[in-house]
C-alpha cells in the first residue's frame, strides 16, 4: 500500500519525528551509490533518482513473474478517499522466507548499504492494459490515523527501490509528474529514489506514478525501507 497525493503540499506543517534518521540514511546512501560506477544518477537537482541497468537476470525476472502471479490479488491504498480507479494493477507481498527472495532483497540492501531489517518484504505488482497508478507518493502523512501503526512497524520511508520485470508494448511508464523524467519499463532496471531532502524532510518532487498500461503486461517489484527495524 502506498500513501496518494492530496495537494500541492501535503507534508506542510505536519510532524516528522523520524527526520534525523532520513537524514543520515540519505547521507549513507547517496555516498554508496556516488561511489559505485554502475549506478546513473538522473540529472536533475529536485530529486536523487538512480538507475542500474541489468540488476537482475532475464531468469531472475521470469522467477519474480512467477511470484508475483501466485500472490498477486487488487491492490490496496492507505488513503481510500479517491475511488478504486485510482489504483487498479494488482499486487501482493511475495514470501520473504523463500531463498530465492532473500538473495533479491540481498542484493537491493547491499547495492544501498542498508540493514535488511530495515527493509519492508518486497511487493509485486502486475499491471494489465488499462491499470495504472495515479500520481502519489510513497511517504507516510504523519497526520493519518494509519501513521500510529506504521510509527510502530519501522517509522516513516526512507528509500524506494522498483524493478521493472520486461519490457511493455505500449504504456505502463514511471512518471516523476513535477519534474518531467519519465521511465519506460525495462526488463532488469532498477530504479532508486530518496523519498525525502538532503536535511530529512519529505521532498514533494518525488510525487510518481505508474501510467496506464496501453498494450502487454507490466510487472514490477518495490522494496521501501524504513527508518527503523520493519515490522
Amino acid at each position: 500500500m502506498t500513501e496518494t497525493a492530496q495537494q500541492s503540499d501535503p507534508f506542510s506543517d505536519a510532524p516528522n519525528p523520524d527526520r534525523a534518521a532520513l537524514a543520515r540514511v540519505g547521507k549513507l546512501v547517496r555516498a554508496r551509490l556516488a561511489n559505485d560506477p554502475g549506478v546513473y544518477r538522473f540529472p536533475c537537482d529536485q530529486a536523487e533518482i538512480y538507475a542500474v541497468t541489468d540488476f537482475l537476470s532475464t531468469g531472475e525476472c521470469q522467477r519474480l513473474i512467477a511470484r508475483i502471479d501466485e500472490v498477486a490479488r487488487p491492490s490496496t491504498l492507505y488513503n481510500l478517499g479517491h475511488g478504486e480507479q485510482y489504483r487498479t494493477s494488482y499486487s501482493g507481498d511475495v514470501d520473504r522466507n523463500d531463498a530465492f527472495i532473500r538473495m533479491i532483497e540481498r542484493k537491493i540492501d547491499d547495492l544501498l548499504g542498508i540493514d535488511g531489517d530495515f527493509g519492508e518484504t518486497v511487493q509485486g505488482q502486475r499491471y494489465a492494459p488499462g491499470q495504472e497508478f495515479m500520481a502519489h507518493y510513497d511517504w507516510f502523512f504523519t497526520r493519518s490515523d494509519y501513521w500510529q501503526s506504521e510509527k510502530d512497524r519501522g517509522g516513516q520511508r526512507s528509500w524506494t527501490a522498483m524493478v521493472f520485470l520486461g519490457e511493455v508494448e505500449e504504456g505502463g511508464n514511471t512518471d516523476f509528474t513535477r519534474i518531467g523524467i519519465s521511465i519506460p519499463p525495462q526488463r532488469g532496471l532498477l530504479l532508486l529514489w530518496n523519498n525525502t531532502l538532503p536535511d530529512g524532510s519529505p521532498n514533494v518532487e518525488t510525487l510518481h506514478a505508474g501510467t496506464p498500461v496501453v498494450r502487454g503486461v507490466k510487472y514490477i517489484i518495490t522494496k521501501w525501507y524504513r527508518t527503523r527495524r520493519w515490522g
